[in-house]
């Protein structure tokens, strides 16, 4: 097999196999006979998602959270001057801007790195993509052969990242199918509280929760609106985001409703999806014994914890559930502890709450099997 077909191999692996993605850019450089090889996107927020040759890793870790990422002109300069190419940086930024350039005095310089060549396009979802090779210090800048070379591969790293793309969006369809199957409304949020997917069963709770201009979850109660955008907010603000449960209380005869946010624990080397979030909606006054596979897949818990929650859900105290479950208390009152960090409930009132209505159709008692 050619190198060539080596590395595109490697590429369309890691749009599938996300944790792949340092190996395959450490190839590429190697292909290029650069110091390093990095990918990184950046999304209508600006958060900085890379993935990048392991020597060059610690620079790019404190460049995505300094505020230096936020007013970098490489990738704007790279769009006006070499829209659908690769090119130096000497030549994408004029004398005045390469001399005046904070970034390399704060975040190259210091790893050992002098010269930079890279191309910026955008993907489907509306990610800027960036790829970045750098050469150390004494190696001497990119020549037009490694450009060219470079620009040869440039459909494989654009295909591949669409690919990567692509698959989240039919992620998306999945995971609301997954519920419908257990009868609970869901869509799976995006960046900016959009719907990219939505089931049948959530279109049916049209009024109260329907889709508005931009994709964009409109909510019949204005309070349940302003908790979900508060919850998104968060969600965006923390590496990992716990589940936000929100109240929407009952309106003209409709049952009270609780909003479940669920982020959804993406791979660490995934960079080219978008931030994804599960809206699982359940109705309060169905109260039954949970079913065992909702809880695990809604709240990612243990079936240990699973079969703790199904319990106070019931109304058991933590005492009678350890006994009946024939475990210990200080047992019982530590999966109960981890039940609540999952859910993002405080007092357990709020947990029964919380887990009220969580009884699959179908289900007898509680444990997920059917007749």
């Amino acid at each position: 097999m050619t190198t060539d077909g080596t590395l595109a191999d490697h590429l369309y692996e890691a749009a599938l196999v996300p944790e792949l993605w340092t190996d395959t850019c450490e190839q590429l450089a190697a292909e290029i006979g650069s110091s390093t090889a990095s990918i990184f996107t950046v999304d209508g927020h600006g958060t900085h998602r890379y993935v990048t040759s392991r020597n060059i890793a610690e620079a790019f870790r404190q460049f995505a959270s300094s505020d230096l990422r936020l007013t970098n002109i490489r990738a704007q300069r790279a769009l006006e001057r070499s829209p659908f190419a690769f090119g130096r940086d000497i030549d994408i930024l004029t004398k005045e801007e390469y001399e005046q350039d904070p970034i390399r005095p704060a975040f190259l310089h210091p790893h050992g790195m002098e010269w930079e060549a890279g191309c910026v396009f955008q993907e489907p979802t509306g990610h800027m993509i960036a790829i970045i090779l750098m050469q150390a210090k004494g190696r001497g800048h990119f020549s037009d052969e490694q450009l060219a070379r470079l620009n040869a591969l440039k459909p494989d790293l654009a295909r591949a990242a669409y690919m990567s793309s692509r698959l989240a969006f039919n992620e998306a369809r999945s995971m609301t199918e997954a519920l419908s199957m257990l009868g609970l409304p869901a869509a799976v949020i995006g960046d900016s509280g959009q719907a990219i997917a939505m089931n049948p069963e959530m279109e049916s709770l049209s009024p109260r929760i329907r889709t508005g201009a931009g994709n964009r979850l409109v909510f019949e109660s204005s309070g349940a609106g302003a908790l979900f955008n508060e919850a998104i907010q968060r969600y965006h603000a923390r590496a990992v985001p716990t589940v936000q449960s929100l109240p929407m209380v009952p309106r003209n005869g409709a049952p009270a409703l609780i909003l479940h946010l669920l982020p959804v624990r993406r791979a660490a080397r995934d960079i080219f999806s978008r931030s994804m979030a599960v809206l699982a909606v359940t109705e309060v006054g169905k109260v039954g014994a949970p079913d065992m596979r909702v809880l695990s897949g809604l709240f990612d818990l243990t079936p240990a914890e699973a079969r703790v929650a199904r319990g106070i859900a019931l109304g058991q105290t933590t005492e009678t559930i350890a006994a009946s479950l024939g475990i210990s208390l200080e047992t019982a009152r530590s999966h109960l502890k981890r039940i609540m960090q999952k859910t993002g409930t405080t007092r357990q009132a709020e947990l029964v709450l919380l887990l009220s209505g969580l009884s699959a159709p179908g289900s007898i008692n509680g444990s997920g099997d059917t007749a």
